[in-house]
């Protein structure tokens, strides 16, 4: 059975097609462990395999690892055939080994530290090292990373670096676009917020928003979604499972927004699992399906750190979620009573 697929053409120049499952190449720049290359390619050799023809990636993941091995197994694979982006922002500067960093976070990596760099020469120096990286001719997709309260600190940070970016980078998007380097291009965070806020500043294409609209989150229905609807603006949900809670379940331990659950969501998970459970559905699916259920999304990029979560990953995407199931989530005021549900 072939994974489903969305059209995106906001621009009319026609547009993009994206597979309703991603892939994100953060484990494979060895994001907390350092797994072997023959597990990288082989989680690649899935994903492909299983159908997947979106794929995402950036310089930070792996400190440019992961561009490689992304680009190594894309190499001889017709271009037309996927779909990738890359992420713009961070340049990356040669250091040592004991003054890298991401030491603890990214493991057996190239020693090197981030800098952040939203100017018009920074964007373009970012997309050529990318391209380098990754043995590429075009990219489709740039996203600017991280531009984002949990990474810059705070909501005045973010103010300066969304200026900085308007004033310069923004104008290299642009271009980049005009000349047909890149398809699109938006930005990847954690944040709703600075996404509208990007949108009503400039004419931005997609948004890669992780964890903020999920079956356990859902503020981006307030304003933001219906913008983005309004303006044809498509949506990539990165961290469906909000750090694995919507994964595992209410169990001891589980994560939520890359901390330990509190008591507090773990009992709202758990009410929401029963209604799954009572539908025959896993929690997982549920999760899976629901941000595919809004129009603007296009694709939803779980993680996945082994092949065998991989193929798991592929039957998720293709089960089938019964419409019942939204409809006691809403009556039992789990859901977001205007989200949508697909039916």
């Amino acid at each position: 059975m072939d994974l489903a697929t969305r059209a995106w053409d906001r621009l009319g120049n026609g547009g993009l097609r994206l597979t309703e499952l991603g892939f994100g190449t953060a484990p494979r720049g060895k994001l907390n462990r350092a797994g072997p290359e023959a597990e990288a390619d082989a989680i690649l050799d899935t994903a492909w395999a299983g159908g997947v023809r979106f794929y995402d990636t950036a310089p930070l993941y792996g400190f440019g690892l992961a561009e490689r091995r992304l680009g190594r197994m894309l190499k001889d694979k017709p271009r037309d055939d996927f779909v990738l982006s890359t992420k713009v922002g961070r340049i990356l500067e040669v250091a040592t080994p004991e003054t890298r960093d991401g030491i603890g976070k990214w493991f057996d990596v190239p020693a090197r530290r981030e800098r952040y760099d939203w100017s018009y020469d920074g964007v373009m120096r970012s997309i050529e090292f990318s391209l380098e990286r990754l043995g590429l001719d075009r990219i489709d997709i740039l996203f600017v990373h991280d531009i984002d309260v949990p990474n810059q600190g705070s909501r005045a940070a973010v103010d300066a670096a969304v200026a900085a970016l308007m004033a310069s980078g923004y104008q290299a998007l642009v271009s980049l676009r005009d000349q047909g380097v890149i398809r699109a291009f938006g930005a990847g965070v954690n944040e709703w917020e600075v996404c509208q806020d990007l949108a009503e500043r400039g004419d931005f294409d997609l948004f890669l928003l992780a964890g903020r609209y999920t079956l356990l989150e859902q503020t981006a229905l307030d304003s933001f979604l219906p913008l983005c609807t309004a303006r044809g603006i498509g949506i990539i949900t990165g961290g469906p499972y909000n750090s694995g809670i919507l994964a595992t379940g209410p169990v001891e331990g589980a994560w939520y927004n890359y901390e330990p659950a509190s008591a507090e969501i773990r009992a709202k998970v758990a009410r929401i699992e029963a209604v799954c459970q009572a539908h025959d559905t896993p929690l997982v699916e549920a999760a899976f399906a629901f941000p595919l259920a809004h129009p603007a999304t296009l694709s939803v990029i779980p993680g996945g750190q082994r092949p065998s979560e991989m193929a798991r990953n592929l039957d998720i995407a293709r089960a089938r979620v019964p419409p019942a199931l939204w409809a006691d989530l809403k009556a039992a005021g789990l859901m977001h009573p205007d989200a949508p549900t697909g039916a």
